[in-house]
């Protein structure tokens, strides 16, 4: 009894140690089935930037289901990107409050945001803070990249870039078409975005030897422009140049073409003048403005016409420039975290400084490549320049500018007639 007891014991215990030896030494899966990558996106859903905002969550939606889809992120079992939202309102202490709440609360691994560059700003000092690696899609204030931060990586260009390749487009304009100009008016909301992009025009303004008639900044909430409008007309410049939100973008449009304000040209700078409700909201009052974005929908890209094919089936809607950003922000992100295989921050945030994205999945984009320089700023993001026009088809944007991303066939209306 005692001899098979002891028997029994000894098999007992030689199944236990071996079993647990095989535990230890069996390869354990990379993540749980239930594991995900929380990334926290602060983006303005209401007060004046909110459609900007709600494009760029549908194209950060539309990437991250197909990535998803294709088996989330391999070098992590398979885990699936999960979207936090948060709402800044367009407000910087709103951004902030909210990047410490899904940093601290949410457990995020990376933050996304702001649109806004106001927000983006002080924001991300908040990611730097946490070492929470900061991808920015859009927001073009050049100092958000010159903090010497190691964790904020910017995909789109600089404002200074975006007006650097403004002043060159009425360049090429004038020696393409024979055009003097002279005198140059600039009118922009009064928030960092605005603000950022006079600062460089004045600068390219003496660079170049265009005389300055108007520089007038405006709130972005404003319900009358008829006083900013009227001083553009006594003002009369040659080239009008805006930055504005959709709201003020449409009631400015309006409102000059109510007082008939018609300058040889007048160039935009993306976001209202981008969002799709500005044609819709302004008809043939937008005829012939120009506007500088990162994409367009006629672009010769690989993919392009697929993507914006998808994005309008699903939301009812063209991509924008700024939805291309938040849309490749996440292709980039995927791919960074396959490299990284890990969702320690600082393994994502290395990864997320190595990138060379070039013909992935999401780059759809006008430049070559993603690839970031030491403050983080994606040193070959570059805009297109497009025209409103109708050519048979109702009011839409064409790509003009660079000449050799012109649309075949399409000769600009310069100066406006």
């Amino acid at each position: 009894m005692a001899l098979t007891w002891g028997k029994t014991l000894s098999r007992v215990l030689f199944t236990t140690v071996v079993g647990a030896a095989l535990v230890l030494t069996a390869p354990l899966p990379t993540m749980a089935a239930d594991d995900v990558v929380r990334v926290g996106n602060i983006i303005p859903l209401s007060g004046p930037s909110a459609s900007v905002g709600e494009q760029g969550k549908f194209a950060r939606e539309m990437a991250v289901e197909e990535i998803n889809a294709s088996g989330g992120i391999k070098a992590l079992g398979g885990a699936k990107l999960k979207m936090l939202y948060a709402d800044s309102e367009s407000k910087p202490e709103k951004g902030v409050a909210e990047a410490e709440r899904l940093i601290n609360s949410e457990k995020v691994h990376v933050l996304t945001g702001c649109w806004n560059s106001a927000v983006t700003y002080p924001t991300s000092a908040v990611a730097e803070r946490y070492g929470v690696p900061f991808i920015v899609p859009v927001s073009v204030a050049d100092k958000i990249t010159e903090q010497g931060f190691k964790t904020v990586f910017r995909i789109a260009a600089k404002d200074s870039w975006w007006t650097r390749d403004q002043f060159s487009f009425l360049k090429d304009m004038q020696e393409e078409f024979g055009t003097e100009i002279k005198t140059v008016a600039f009118v922009y909301e009064n928030g960092d975005w605005g603000k950022g992009f006079a600062e460089q025009w004045i600068k390219l303004a003496e660079k170049t030897g265009y005389k300055v008639v108007l520089d007038e900044p405006y709130p972005s909430t404003a319900t009358d422009l008829s006083p900013v409008v009227q001083k553009i007309r006594r003002a009369r410049p040659d080239v009008l140049l805006l930055v504005s939100n959709a709201a003020d973008a449409i009631l400015l449009t309006n409102t000059m073409a109510e007082y008939r304000v018609s300058p040889k040209a007048i160039i935009g700078s993306g976001g209202g003048h981008a969002d799709p409700s500005f044609l819709t909201a302004t008809g043939k009052n937008a005829q012939y403005v120009f506007d500088i974005v990162e994409w367009e929908t006629d672009i010769n890209k690989a993919g392009a016409k697929e993507a914006n094919e998808k994005y309008k089936t699903k939301y009812g809607q063209n991509l924008t420039g700024e939805a291309v950003d938040a849309y490749l922000a996440m292709y980039v992100l995927a791919d960074a975290l396959e490299r990284a295989g890990s969702l320690d921050r600082e393994k994502i945030r290395i990864a997320l400084s190595e990138t060379r994205y070039t013909d992935g999945q999401g780059m759809i984009v006008g430049y070559d490549a993603v690839e970031f320089d030491q403050s983080g700023q994606n040193k070959y993001a570059s805009p297109v320049m497009v025209q409103i026009n109708d050519i048979g088809k109702g009011m839409e944007r064409i790509t003009v500018w660079p000449k050799n991303a012109r649309r075949s066939g399409y000769e600009p209306v310069f100066p406006m007639p």
